[in-house]
């Protein structure tokens, strides 16, 4: 489900002038084009400095990713923007996030030293166990996907998982890579998050899957995944970017799918 992004502007007065009661006068309101699952995401230069602001109206589908990301925020380790507050005001849900100064988003290419940077920070995330707090479990969320229950349990952890490497959600700054839109954090195996970032790096990187794979081999998480519960994750990610094609086409879930595919055919003849 896309979502359609709208202004600050069309915020209701009243959910405006309770963030400005937070974060003081707002000098001006730049909306960011990227992204896919808010309503609002929008850069506020205000009297108390620069925020990066995303929401969505309380009763829409995905509005309980708001609270994913406000519970998952205070345990990300460094390794996401600091959560600054949440205003719910007037329909509306709205997280105010540190503004990543100078950040840029990922570039996934063999050539750029990007991938680097995200297998440093997923590294570091491999070993941030999970808080307290309400996550999906992976064995759990692909389920549908993997018939085999030895399988399933393959998925299974006890650390955070981002689980969306769009490269939209990896911004490059000062020389480290750092991971916004919690929203899909899973309670998961530390290998799964290589894994599924491998199939990013294929699709929007125009890396081989054997590329994808020695990047991913840089992180002692990925030499924890068996091999044989390895080959239906990807199965199960092939089958699922199938799925999110055919429900949503268009060019960016038609470059996931035929991505998820040819990294499905090239584990089943390793």
């Amino acid at each position: 489900m896309v979502t359609t992004r709208l202004h600050w502007s069309d915020l209701p007065a009243k959910t405006r002038a309770a963030i400005e009661a937070t974060t003081g006068p707002i000098h001006q309101a730049e909306t960011v084009s990227g992204g896919y699952n808010s309503e609002i995401a929008v850069r506020l230069d205000t009297a108390r400095g620069t925020l990066f602001v995303k929401g969505l109206r309380s009763d829409h589908p995905r509005a309980w990713t708001q609270g994913r990301e406000a519970a998952v925020a205070p345990h990300t380790g460094g390794l996401a923007p600091s959560l600054l507050w949440r205003v719910r005001e007037t329909g509306w849900d709205l997280l105010g996030f540190e503004f990543v100064a100078d950040g840029r988003h990922a570039d996934y290419s063999a050539g750029s030293p990007d991938p680097l940077l995200l297998a440093d920070a997923l590294t570091r995330l491999a070993e941030t166990s999970v808080p307290d707090i309400e996550l999906k479990r992976a064995e759990k969320r692909w389920a549908a996907y993997i018939p085999e229950p030895r399988h399933r349990a393959a998925l299974a952890g006890e650390h955070l998982a981002h689980t969306d490497f769009n490269p939209e959600n990896v911004l490059i700054a000062h020389e480290r890579a750092v991971m916004v839109d919690w929203a899909w954090a899973t309670r998961a195996a530390p290998w799964l998050d290589p894994a599924l970032a491998c199939i990013w790096l294929i699709a929007t990187g125009k890396q081989t899957p054997a590329q994808a794979e020695q990047w991913a081999a840089r992180m002692p998480a990925w030499h924890m995944a068996p091999r044989d519960a390895l080959n239906a994750f990807a199965q199960a990610n092939a089958r699922l970017w199938t799925e999110i094609a055919d429900e949503n086409p268009g060019p960016w879930s038609a470059s996931l799918r035929d991505a998820a595919g040819r990294y499905a055919a090239f584990r089943s003849t390793t």
